[in-house]
């Protein structure tokens, strides 16, 4: 019997560019670090860390930033981990991030928007893809056992399904 060697999470942290990147702090350099504490911190520090990540990248709850979608791929890898104790919040995290239409919403009424240096409608239209591009993953966690898990992981499948 050979043993499958697992590959490590969040190897690929160092292939994005978080300094050259914005959150909604400024640069997105502390993004990994964030990332990483989720990963492997206990329930509380854990907890912390996503609530940090998520003042970040969506901030308010609706409000993404460039680096949003940069980090949604690595939200989706730490949801499918079990070890990761937060991942309910990192469904709710995600489905925040598929609703976010506020820049979206304000260049309706304020077209110059869409000629502002910062395109955040562009940043906020590609968190969403990032979000729907790995939605797939839903269908194992709609099987977990963890009640909690199971409510964010079929309301965040109801939001991508619109």
């Amino acid at each position: 019997m050979t043993a499958t060697k697992r590959t490590p999470p969040l190897k690929d942290l160092g292939h994005v560019p978080w300094p050259e990147i914005r959150d909604t702090t400024g640069s997105a350099a502390d993004i990994p670090a964030l990332l990483t504490t989720v990963a492997r911190g206990d329930a509380d520090t854990a907890e912390s860390a996503l609530g940090q990540l998520r003042r970040r990248i969506c901030q308010y709850g609706f409000v993404v930033d460039q680096a949003t979608a940069a980090t949604v791929p690595f939200l989706w890898e730490l949801v499918r981990i079990p070890q990761v104790t937060c991942r309910a919040g990192i469904l709710r995290l995600l489905k925040s991030i598929a609703d976010a239409r506020q820049w979206e919403d304000t260049a309706v009424a304020y077209p110059k928007l869409l000629r502002h240096p910062d395109n955040h409608v562009a940043w906020e239209r590609e968190a969403r893809r990032a979000v729907h591009a790995q939605r797939g993953v839903l269908r194992d966690l709609l099987d977990e056992r963890d009640k909690d898990i199971v409510r964010a992981s079929t309301e965040l499948a109801d939001t991508l399904s619109d």
